[in-house]
């Protein structure tokens, strides 16, 4: 190593991913939708799949396992199928994984598009109406960055105490759901990548890095964005309480009696979780969020929190 060199996991698994992204061939011209869905099966995105194909005949890619039940479940939708990246060592969590696909899949092609998370995402209504204008960056929660331990965590592990601090007092913003035109989300997914930079791997690559890299962007003007009200264009509705919701007429209710086209995070509420599958579920077996997890699971946790506390040799 020479000297003054930083060894890192993770900066060296982003030079691999700057240079695997650029191998992805990009969508055709036009709006799109992309999603990352590995380790899932057909019965875990159904509703994503069913309800989209409901109201966008445009293209839409996801990357997902080699399972064959899947791919004809894609097929049968017309969903293109993107195998997912072979690293050669290291990888972080797939939530970082996922820009490196959305970077290339989108290019810098004109159009509109929508990268977001899968399993919990459900369409109520064309996702493009009306076009967004720019960047569209979305709150998910009525109350700021600084109430939130989970994005504060992250933010401080990330940026250090004083960005943290200085965020604070900013809008909630979730990174699950992005819209706006193709080269710039494919720009914003680069620096998403590039802003979790720390060199602990257990940090750069984690669950988490993905969103404190996306409010830090987005607030400190590193791109330009329209920061949208939660129930627009997009509903996320994971922190509303469930009372607030309801389901109506095939549809899920904001609180204010509006109906919006994306609905993110339904899957945390009972109450709309059963209907929504029930309607989209295409007879597929309902998928519940949390499942039990293996003792593998259970260590691989503890031992990524046990180094998150540990000094990382240089």
């Amino acid at each position: 190593m020479k000297q003054g060199a930083v060894r890192s996991d993770y900066l060296d698994w982003l030079a691999e991913a700057f240079d695997v992204g650029r191998r992805f061939t990009p969508l055709p011209d036009g709006d799109v939708v992309v999603g990352y869905a590995t380790g899932y099966d057909a019965a875990d995105i159904a509703p994503f799949v069913l309800s989209l194909r409901a109201v966008f005949e445009g293209p839409v890619a996801l990357v997902v396992d080699a399972e064959p039940a899947l791919r004809a479940f894609l097929a049968q939708h017309r969903v293109t199928a993107i195998d997912a990246p072979v690293w050669r060592g290291w990888a972080p969590h797939p939530v970082m994984q996922r820009f490196v696909a959305f970077a290339g899949l989108l290019g810098d092609r004109s159009g509109v598009a929508l990268a977001c998370d899968v399993r919990d995402v459900i369409f109520q209504a064309p996702p493009f109406d009306p076009a967004p204008e720019g960047l569209e960056a979305y709150v998910e929660a009525e109350t700021p960055l600084g109430d939130h331990a989970f994005n504060m965590k992250y933010l401080r592990a990330l940026f250090g105490d004083a960005q943290a601090r200085q965020l604070a007092d900013k809008a909630c913003l979730c990174v699950g759901t992005i819209v706006g035109p193709r080269a710039e989300v494919s720009r914003l997914s680069r620096l998403i990548l590039s802003l979790p930079n720390a060199p602990r791997r257990e940090i750069g690559g984690a669950f988490g890095a993905d969103q404190a890299a996306f409010n830090l962007a987005i607030h400190q003007g590193l791109v330009a964005a329209r920061v949208q009200p939660n129930y627009g264009r997009i509903a996320t509705v994971g922190l509303t309480p469930g009372p607030k919701l309801g389901f109506r007429d095939g549809k899920v209710v904001n609180p204010d009696g509006d109906v919006s086209a994306i609905v993110h995070q339904h899957d945390r509420h009972q109450h709309l979780e059963t209907p929504v599958h029930a309607l989209w579920g295409g007879g597929l077996e309902q998928r519940r969020r949390v499942r039990p997890r293996t003792a593998a699971q259970t260590l691989k946790k503890w031992k990524m929190s046990l180094r998150r506390r540990m000094p990382e040799l240089r």
